[in-house]
């Protein structure tokens, strides 16, 4: 049974829990961890996870919001680029962490703590593309629908990983169309 090998504050024992969580379940996907793999892989026993965390969904739970501030953080460096680019960005951070993405959908049916992380996510990307189409000049009329189209093309890049080239493709093409739509506004 592992044990502890030195004093740990809880804040630096709880991050260690969840970066052992999130390489795990980046590694090997939510449903194939345990919560015992997880204290394992963190060098705690079972229990401490548990002081920690009220269940696995509370981990992964953990583990996104870890992903999506690291994520965020590194927006910086792209934040100024072509919208194309941004895009690219995003499909590219997001495929990094693809098991992740899938657990969050396949979860947020199952767990309202995931169905919630999953709905506060899409308001606060959903509101960041918002930003964008409006300073494009698209109509508030469009607004919506534009958005709702956006996130199913990164999504379905997600789920069938093209190359980087034809993602490049399909995301140009998305833009091209917003901006026209954007220039037709009345």
């Amino acid at each position: 049974m592992p044990r502890n090998r030195r004093p740990r504050d809880r804040e630096e024992k709880r991050a260690e829990i969840v970066a052992a969580a999130r390489r795990l379940f980046v590694e090997r996907g939510y449903e194939a961890v345990s919560v015992a793999r997880i204290a394992g892989a963190a060098e705690v026993v079972s229990n401490t996870v548990y002081w920690y965390f009220q269940d696995k969904d509370a981990v992964l739970i953990a583990v996104l919001d870890e992903v999506l501030a690291d994520s965020l953080d590194r927006f910086d460096a792209v934040a100024r680029a072509d919208l194309v680019d941004r895009l690219v960005w995003v499909v590219d951070e997001l495929e990094q962490v693809s098991r992740l993405v899938s657990t969050v959908h396949a979860r947020s049916k199952e767990s309202a703590a995931v169905r919630e992380w999953h709905d506060r996510f899409h308001l606060l990307a959903e509101g960041m593309f918002r930003i964008e189409l409006a300073e494009l000049g698209l109509s508030d009329a469009d607004l919506d629908a534009v958005i709702a189209m956006g996130v199913f093309v990164i999504e379905g890049l997600l789920m069938h990983s093209p190359g980087a080239a034809d993602k490049r493709a399909v995301l140009s093409a998305l833009v091209r169309g917003i901006r026209g739509l954007a220039v037709t506004a009345p």
